[in-house]
């Protein structure tokens, strides 16, 4: 794939005002090939120029983004070994290093604690790695992999995760009591509770 200057061009960030309206007609030029319906141009009123280019830029790295299992965004490829022949110490081992590297890639794995080290690794190795993503060179925002969903997992999130809030819509919802509120089995600390404050996108 090109580089992103080479997209560009030479004016990209370029200083004067005229480089700057340069940059925000190649990116237009260059998102042109992908405008639809879904596709979105309206930047906000009060944007500069400089800001447009910035959002406009980032659309154009999201569409010319190639498409690969999450394992393959890394070099070499990562992959993991069957859990049947790891011991406790060892999955928890690779469980740790494994989410760490996701994390430098962008990665953050969420609402773990009710599942033990083999059962993490596990989804890591069954659902997570093989999951086909967007791979950016760069991400101002986090690729969020969620462990539970409060729709299809509704007893293991009101009994876990969910706030008193979520719990009382809920319980509104529905006409029944939420189950009791427990404390997760394994409470554990994954590389997302360290991430720097800022906007924190794309969830997946």
């Amino acid at each position: 794939m090109a580089s992103f200057e080479s997209i560009l061009g030479p004016g990209y960030e370029a200083s004067d005002e005229v480089g700057v309206l340069l940059e925000n007609a190649r990116l237009r030029d260059a998102l042109e090939p992908f405008a639809d319906e879904a596709l979105q141009w309206a930047c906000r009123p009060g944007w500069t120029t400089r800001e447009e280019n910035r959002y406009l830029a980032a659309l154009l790295a999201w569409e010319l983004a190639p498409v690969l299992p999450i394992a393959q965004w890394f070099e070499p490829e990562l992959q993991l070994p069957s859990p049947e022949r790891l011991t406790d110490e060892q999955v928890a081992h690779l469980l740790e290093s494994t989410l760490e590297r996701l994390y430098e890639r962008g990665v953050v794995v969420e609402f773990t604690d009710h599942l033990s080290d083999r059962q993490l690794y596990v989804l890591l190795l069954r659902d997570i790695l093989p999951s086909l993503e967007k791979r950016l060179e760069t991400r101002e925002g986090w690729l969020c992999w969620y462990c539970v969903d409060p729709e299809w997992d509704e007893e293991v999130w009101l009994t876990y995760y969910a706030s008193e809030q979520e719990r009382r819509r809920w319980q509104l919802q529905e006409g029944r009591q939420p189950p009791p509120r427990r404390t997760p089995p394994y409470r554990r600390v994954l590389p997302q509770h360290r991430r720097p404050s800022g906007p924190h996108a794309t969830a997946s």
